[in-house]
């Protein structure tokens, strides 16, 4: 599996990265825009991600605004329902209304910080990846 975290805080990028590096490649950006680019790259690469770890709370771009534009550059390319990448909202935003916001915007997961191992490895066999 070929993840992607985008996460500002560094101590928490590099714990998400080690723990999604035992299921497969895992990069790892501090900022929306960056993974954008790192998105887009990848596909032009012929080597898209297949899961997206995506913090809300981010200072240049948050992970909403993020989160609809991975799906608009999907959706340009004509990817859509199961071919598009597995995105994951990794943030300590436990409230309703961002819960159902990133829904709205096509997330296929949310898990409320503090991420554990245990946690990501379910929602990973929850998304298809397996998690063993």
């Amino acid at each position: 599996m070929k993840s992607l975290v985008v996460e500002d805080d560094a101590t928490s990028r590099l714990v998400m990265q080690e723990y999604l590096s035992e299921f497969g490649h895992c990069d790892a950006v501090p900022h929306g825009q960056d993974a954008v680019e790192a998105f887009a790259k990848a596909h032009s690469d012929g080597t898209p991600y297949e899961l997206v770890c995506l913090d809300i709370m981010m200072p240049d771009m948050n992970g909403h605004d993020v989160l609809v534009r991975l799906r608009k550059y999907e959706s340009d390319l004509d990817i859509g329902g199961l071919k598009g990448a597995k995105i994951l909202m990794t943030t300590a935003l436990g409230d309703a209304k961002n819960v159902v916001r990133a829904f709205k915007e096509q997330c296929e997961g949310y898990l409320v910080k503090p991420v554990t191992p245990e946690k990501l490895t379910e929602k990973l066999k929850e998304l298809g990846f397996g998690g063993e």
